[in-house]
């Protein structure tokens, strides 16, 4: 089968190439998926599950990304609550080869089933902003009905998403971001946006939950902004302060199943649009990585003919 593969860590980008590998091996409750359409994180070469497995062993050759849209083609031994044919949607091991490939093998349940009349390359772009979005404000902050979110980074994968669902559990919310992001973010259905260039990210006023995307700076000063008892919650990295009276927490997205249901059904009926600027072959994995192809919205890997 046809694959992006990375043999070496001090090549970054400039090492990935698309190579032949033998097809993959369904272990204890594996699924092989046929993928048609694969995500993938910029800075994903950097993290230490790209080069070693779980023990810590080199494993390289490895085939990067880890959302992957497409069809069960081979059940592991054990394997149950998915069939052979069915469409699927979901995540790959951090430590194993991912979804750069024509075929990968995943943990049944890191998947989820994915509607007749979704498009992959719309699903592929769902697993880690959604369920990123969704723990976020629903297992950390636990966001209320009539509560304030502030987002930062509402125009990228995770705040767009964000957005979406805060919009639909009836809080107010309020985005930040640059100036370009203005308009799409309305679309959105951010009810107030803060220019990170031009305004004060102070005058926002008392909020009960902050996403951050951002870190730095941007993340410690929205410590300041929690009413008493709210949470920031952070994917940039550990928080350096913690507010007062409230919770700063940091998390790393975990896959799950029916998370990933609820996603599905939100795009399935329209209430959730996953932000993809481009979509490209497999052969074009490593201009996509590179600093030339950031692009407004997700790149889209399609990997197999629908």
């Amino acid at each position: 089968m046809r694959a992006v593969t990375v043999r070496d860590r001090e090549a970054g980008v400039g090492g990935l190439t698309l190579t032949d590998l033998p097809h993959p091996h369904a272990a204890e409750n594996d699924v092989i998926v046929q993928v048609h359409a694969a995500g993938f994180t910029r800075g994903e070469l950097d993290w230490p599950g790209s080069w070693t497995d779980r023990a810590g062993r080199d494993r390289t050759p490895s085939v990067p990304g880890h959302e992957l849209s497409g069809v069960v083609a081979e059940l592991g031994y054990g394997t149950t609550g998915l069939t052979v044919g069915q469409r699927v949607f979901g995540l790959t091991d951090w430590t194993r080869d991912g979804s750069l490939a024509e075929y990968t093998a995943v943990e049944a349940r890191n998947l989820a089933p994915l509607p007749a009349d979704v498009d992959h390359v719309a699903a592929a772009a769902l697993p880690i902003s959604g369920l990123t979005a969704w723990q976020a404000l629903f297992d950390h902050a636990q966001l209320q009905t009539g509560q304030t979110v502030l987002i930062h980074g509402v125009g990228g994968a995770v705040g767009s998403v964000a957005a979406q669902l805060a919009r639909e559990a009836g809080a107010y919310v309020v985005g930040t971001g640059r100036a370009a992001d203005r308009d799409a973010a309305g679309d959105l259905g951010v009810q107030e946006f803060v220019d990170l260039d031009g305004a004060l990210l102070e005058d926002v006023g008392e909020v009960d939950v902050v996403l951050d995307v951002i870190g730095g700076d941007v993340r410690d000063r929205s410590t300041a902004l929690l009413r008493s008892g709210g949470t920031l919650v952070t994917i940039a990295d550990p928080p350096a302060v913690q507010p007062r009276d409230g919770r700063a927490i940091f998390f790393v997205v975990e896959p799950n199943r029916e998370q990933l249901i609820q996603l599905a059904t939100r795009l399935h009926d329209g209430r959730l649009i996953p932000l993809v600027n481009s979509v490209r072959s497999l052969a074009e994995v490593a201009a996509a990585f590179g600093p030339n192809g950031r692009t407004r919205g997700r790149t889209i890997i399609k990997v197999t003919p629908d």
